[in-house]
């Protein structure tokens, strides 16, 4: 757990290192977009390769949309909210 941590902090140093680099920024954008879908196409592997998951597809998909669509209704509800608050002190 603590080369978690250690990796992180030298994360965080190098991403403030490279702030004034425009270059370096470019190419950690091009790196951090190839690691994302490597671990999605990884994902996707696993997720396929998964007899109970293939199996339960439908109740998984219904699931998720289920939620998806109880986070897109309950952030409106609070933009709405929180906007009336906020205008209303105004």
């Amino acid at each position: 757990m603590s080369y978690i941590i250690i990796i992180l902090l030298l994360g965080i140093v190098f991403g403030f290192l490279m702030q004034k680099s425009d270059a370096l920024a470019k190419i950690n954008t091009s790196l951090l977009n190839v690691a994302i879908y490597g671990m999605l196409l990884l994902l996707g592997i696993g997720a396929g390769s998964n007899e109970k998951v293939i199996q339960n597809l439908d109740h998984i998909g219904s699931q998720a949309i289920t939620i998806t669509i109880g986070a897109i209704a309950g952030s409106i509800a609070m933009c709405w909210l929180l906007s009336k608050l906020i205008f209303k002190a105004k």
